[in-house]
């Protein structure tokens, strides 16, 4: 069985080859970076759990000291968001076979997320009766703050698995999302991998960007883990007219890579959509969404668990997920079946895969197409666990 759960410190090492064999601007390869967003993520994951059981949990504060505000995303945003960052497991072997995230608020007044609007200029002469279109860029600043997905990678053997696992990977951040609404923006955004060269490259950055900071391309990206704003104090604001690049690279603009083609195809079914916006670094397109439009969300429910079933009555399919008072999150793409009361069943195996106890808060996204209707009430409880604040 394959599980998706919080992130953690023991993860970074297999995360980090992960992020050496594909490029992604959320996941850089540099083990430092993704230890501090797993810490960054488990205080994320705690604060909802406390939320959601009325807790205190005592290692919050003390695990808040060890997150250095120097290593912090550039943009991340404790409040009233928060950063959650997933781990897909086998749990039968225990190997972690990929990872994705979610930003519950990204920037915000007077932390803007920077990127290069393309719009379509006429120009017209009068005396030759002669007249062009150019795509142009110009750099535009964002303080509303989104949401932000990202972060999405698989190992290369379990792509076309027939569990689905990619798309597990992505909708968990949905699944999460809808369970915990007042977290995350109205917008969500996603900046989309670009085509990048099997050097670690990307010509738009070598013909744009570069000659202006002077530096290659995953240098300037790791600049912006920590700091955006040499970005508008570099980069040129526009109009760059797209006509005068080589036709190379005019060819990847809002274009993405291989390895990000069905990540797109999937946030477009879903109903994300491309804005005519692009990464100022690597001209990748920036997808986004509002939250309630996305059905995936709407349809997500915190329910009561109420025992366990016969897998043969377990009729209906999709994400069921359990966090506790301690911020432990486990889910699972799985069959359940729903009581008339609104109150979700599963098998034994996975009750014993989302440590489940009765009556415990249980969250459901129906991938069958079927509404699961009202949401019940849930008792707190107490976490029935606690991990050490080293951990």
């Amino acid at each position: 069985m394959f599980v998706v759960r919080r992130s953690l410190p023991e993860d970074a090492v297999t995360l980090l080859k992960l992020a050496k064999m594909v490029h992604f601007i959320n996941l850089p390869p540099d083990e430092s970076i993704i230890q501090q967003k797993i810490l960054q993520s488990r205080r994320g994951f705690m604060m909802v759990g406390a939320e959601q059981y009325g807790t205190n949990p005592r290692a919050l504060k003390r695990l808040t000291t060890r997150v250095s505000s120097s290593h912090r995303p550039a943009g991340y945003e404790s409040e009233p968001g928060g950063f959650f960052m997933f781990t897909l497991e086998d749990h039968d072997t225990g190997a972690v076979l990929g990872t994705s995230q979610v930003y519950g608020k990204m920037g915000g007044p007077g932390n803007p997320n920077y990127f290069y609007r393309l719009t379509v200029e006429e120009l017209f002469s009068p005396s030759l009766q002669i007249g062009t279109k150019h795509t142009v860029a110009r750099m535009e600043a964002d303080e509303s703050g989104p949401a932000e997905i990202g972060g999405l990678v698989l190992q290369p053997s379990y792509r076309g698995h027939k569990d689905r696992l990619g798309r597990f990977l992505g909708l968990v951040r949905f699944h999460f999302m809808g369970l915990h609404r007042k977290r995350f923006a109205d917008r969500v955004v996603a900046e989309m991998m670009a085509v990048i060269t099997p050097s670690g490259d990307n010509v738009f950055w070598d013909a744009v960007g570069r000659k202006f900071v002077g530096v290659a391309y995953t240098e300037a990206d790791q600049f912006c883990q920590y700091n955006r704003q040499f970005i508008p104090d570099l980069l040129p604001a526009g109009p760059i007219y797209m006509s005068l690049l080589p036709l190379k690279v005019q060819n990847v603009v809002s274009e993405v890579g291989p390895e990000t083609e069905s990540a797109r195809r999937m946030l477009e079914r879903l109903g994300f959509t491309y804005q005519n916006c692009i990464d100022p670094f690597d001209a990748g397109p920036y997808l986004e969404a509002m939250v309630d439009d996305l059905e995936v969300v709407r349809e997500t429910r915190m329910t009561r668990y109420a025992g366990t079933a016969a897998r043969s009555t377990l009729k209906r399919r999709g994400i069921v997920s359990h966090l506790d008072a301690d911020g432990e999150f486990y889910s699972v793409d799985n069959h359940f079946s729903v009581d008339p009361d609104g109150a979700v069943r599963v098998s034994k195996d996975v009750a014993e895969v989302l440590h489940l106890d009765d009556d415990d808060p249980i969250g459901v996204t129906p991938l069958d197409g079927k509404p699961i209707g009202g949401t019940t009430t849930t008792k707190k409880k107490t976490a029935k666990r606690t991990r050490k604040a080293s951990e």
